[in-house]
């Protein structure tokens, strides 16, 4: 099998999983959430995105596990807005 008749599949097994979604099992959601996270690449997520058989659990899906900010994503935007107040206190600082 080629690498686009795997991706092909592995989207067609992500694709049924989320037509049981919210009624999945653990493994099955972290599977879910892995690939979308990591495994994916856009015209995936498009395709997925597209299917009108499952796109309200889809939208259900992403709004419940994808779309949401998580506290390592807090930390990122407080961490890189500390690094520029640095950045900033540091020049003004030089230019006295």
């Amino acid at each position: 099998m080629t690498q686009t008749q795997d991706g092909t599949a592995r989207r067609a097994v992500i694709e049924a999983a989320l037509a049981e979604y919210p009624d999945l099992t653990s493994e099955t959601l972290a599977d879910v959430i892995a690939w979308f996270r990591k495994e994916a690449s856009a015209y995936d997520v498009a395709m997925v995105a597209s299917n009108a058989a499952i796109a309200e659990r889809y939208r259900r899906f992403r709004a419940d596990h994808i779309d949401r900010l998580t506290i390592k994503d807090l930390m990122k935007g407080v961490a890189f807005a500390a690094a520029i107040a640095v950045i900033g206190v540091l020049i003004i600082w030089r230019a006295l």
